[in-house]
């Protein structure tokens, strides 16, 4: 669920990118991306964090 939810995330960022380079109408401003960019990271950290736990608790270590 995390991950989907950072892949989401980040994709909304990259299409912002992409947007800024290739035409120039980019619809974030430099904030708002990098909270964008910032959310999808904690986002994916806490998925990494989830899928870390599941493992050891599945482990018995």
């Amino acid at each position: 669920m995390f991950l989907a939810a950072s892949i989401i995330v980040f994709v909304i960022y990259f299409t912002n990118v992409a947007l800024g380079a290739f035409a120039g109408d980019a619809f974030l401003g430099d904030v708002q991306e990098m909270l964008v960019l910032f959310a999808a990271s904690i986002l994916f950290v806490v998925a990494i964090l989830k899928k870390e736990a599941d493992r050891d608790a599945s482990d018995g270590s």
